[in-house]
């Protein structure tokens, strides 16, 4: 690479081939031959003619270079006193499974999910899990007021709402719950019928007559009416979708879509065996 002065020469000198050159450090399932599309200034886009996954770049291509026992992510909370470390292999697990609940509830390429969680591993889990499927995620900070969270909610415009059932701050515990219920009635009237399809953790009932949802692997599942370990189900996991790498491809939100709330639960029921998924194909 050379020195920082050769390096900061190279960038400001030739930019477009300095960054064509940095970005083979990454995978791509279309490789770029443009750098920086100024055409649309000051809309810039990055890379306008590649096409990759982060999710894949971020776990997936770490395993495929034997990686996989190494740690990913370490989650260490003084505050709950509690430490977990994923190999890479394991949170890519964690995450295809999730990616593959965002797809039966309807998320695909191009939905917004919005992600109302404490500052816990599932958190991280569930934006992978986005980019895994090729959708947005809008993150709301754990605990917002229902007048806030219902703003937010109305802007992003979400297929699913990503909750848990509470939060904790300090030694207080903030449930989470009764925020999210507050805001889906305060929501845009489009979303009221929301109601309808709301999936909570724990033994309380959901609205949906959709049933019990598939489980997710490990401690963290996704409930319907009774979140019973026996009545869920082995769940496909989802393969990587090949991205745009700077635009979101976003739809606009079409009339009476619902939103939908999925719910992190725990459970000691052992998790269904992971499926491995096909990488994605290369042009």
């Amino acid at each position: 690479m050379g020195t920082y002065e050769d390096v900061f020469r190279s960038s400001t000198e030739d930019p477009e081939s300095f960054w064509l050159k940095a970005a083979e450090g990454i995978d791509w399932d279309v490789a770029p031959h443009r750098a920086l599309d100024s055409s649309g200034a000051p809309f810039y886009r990055w890379f306008p003619d590649g096409r990759l996954n982060v999710c894949f770049n971020a776990l997936d291509r770490h395993i495929e270079a034997g990686r996989g026992e190494q740690p990913a992510l370490v989650y260490d909370s003084p505050v709950t006193d509690t430490r977990r470390t994923y190999t890479y292999a394991q949170l890519r697990n964690e995450v295809a499974a999730f990616a593959g609940a965002l797809a039966q509830l309807g998320v695909g390429h191009g939905d917004r999910v919005v992600i109302y969680m404490p500052m816990v591993p599932e958190a991280a889990v569930a934006m992978l899990a986005c980019a895994r499927i090729g959708a947005v995620h809008s993150v709301v900070f754990g605990g917002f007021a229902p007048r806030e969270l219902a703003l937010r909610i109305d802007d992003a415009a979400p297929k699913v709402v990503v909750s848990a059932s509470c939060g904790i701050e300090g030694k207080r515990v903030i449930a989470y719950k009764p925020l999210l219920d507050q805001a889906m009635v305060k929501v845009n009237r489009s979303f009221r019928s929301a109601r309808e399809g709301v999936l909570w953790s724990g033994t309380e009932k959901s609205a949906s007559s959709r049933g019990p949802l598939p489980a997710v692997p490990d401690s963290s599942r996704l409930c319907g009416d009774t979140c019973h370990p026996s009545t869920a189900t082995a769940l496909a996991t989802a393969a990587p979708t090949p991205l745009c790498s700077t635009r979101s491809g976003a739809e606009p939100t079409q009339p009476g879509r619902r939103t939908r709330t999925a719910c992190w639960s725990s459970s000691t029921a052992s998790p269904p065996a992971w499926r491995p998924t096909p990488r994605p194909q290369r042009a």
